[in-house]
This record gives structure tokens, C-alpha cells and sequence, in this order.
């Protein structure tokens, strides 16, 4: 990285400064705050926490975030994710309804859900996804909800599930 001399700090050390559009704001705030402990109190995953999303605190602190379903464990050891990996546990079946919850209580227009890769269940999740996109649904009915799946191993029906 080539580093100017303005960027330099007065030891003559050279410290290369992040441009500002790079520079993420860290969370902080009654917003961030009220995110934070909601997701704590309903025990719901975050793609923001578990994959260490550098946008996190400007989304707590605009009183949103993405769901993450079917725990923070993931069957596969993708290279280029930062979410754990190895041996996972059942799904949880009242999660479909802690997540609606947190969408009445976060008053979510727009919801994000996606999940880690669960290769260990027979339809690969989908039929969690299905649960809680009818639990939001059913508390939320105009909210529009964004589902980023696993690839379902390629399986059409289980796309077809959640869809």
C-alpha cells in the first residue's frame, strides 16, 4: 500500500489511515442498546454478531438487524465465512416465534432472514424458514420479508417449501 507523507505520524513511522468511507461507526446509543438487549433477552442470532458483519453497530443503531435461524453453528467450513462451524443442535422450535416477536417489538417494516447451513436435516431448514416467514407474517402481515437461503443442497422442493 503506498502511504503519502501526510500519512505519516511525526516519528516518521508509516501508519496507513483507513480512508473514511471504509471506517465503520462502532455501536453505541439508546437504539443500539435497545437491539442489543432485545436479541439477548429472545436469544436470537444475528448474521451481525456471529459473522462479525463490520456494519453491525450502524444497524443496532438504526434499530435493525438480520435474523439468523437454525442456530450460529454451520455444517460447512466455508473458507470465506467467519460464522462457527462443526457440531450443531436441533433447531428450536418456538425460534420461528422469537423471531416475530423481535419484528413487532423492533416495529420492522422490512425483514432480513438467513440462516448458517444446516446439511444435518433432512430438508436442509427449510421448513423453518417456511415457520417463521408464517410466524412474521401472522404478527407482521404487511412487512415485507427478505429470506437469504442455503442452497438446499440444489433440492428444487425445498425451495419450493419456503417460497
Amino acid at each position: 500500500m503506498a502511504v503519502l507523507m501526510s500519512e505519516m505520524d511525526p516519528d516518521n513511522q508509516q501508519k496507513p489511515h483507513l480512508p473514511s468511507w471504509l471506517k465503520r461507526p462502532i455501536g453505541s446509543g439508546q437504539t443500539f442498546e435497545t437491539v442489543r438487549r432485545l436479541l439477548d433477552d429472545l436469544k436470537l442470532a444475528t448474521v451481525c454478531n456471529s459473522a462479525g458483519c463490520p456494519n453491525q453497530g450502524e444497524c443496532f443503531s438504526r434499530g435493525t438487524a438480520t435474523f439468523m435461524i437454525l442456530g450460529d453453528v454451520c455444517t460447512r467450513n466455508c473458507q470465506f465465512c467467519k460464522v462457527r462451524h462443526g457440531r450443531v443442535e436441533p433447531p428450536q422450535p418456538d425460534e420461528p416465534e422469537r423471531v416475530a416477536e423481535a419484528v413487532v417489538r423492533l416495529d420492522l417494516r422490512h425483514v432480513v432472514v438467513t440462516s448458517v447451513s444446516r446439511d444435518d436435516l433432512p430438508d436442509g431448514g427449510a421448513d423453518h424458514f417456511a415457520r417463521t416467514i408464517e410466524a412474521i407474517r401472522r404478527r407482521r402481515p404487511a412487512a415485507v420479508v427478505e429470506v437469504l437461503t442455503p442452497d438446499f443442497l440444489g433440492r428444487r422442493d425445498f425451495l419450493d417449501m419456503v417460497c
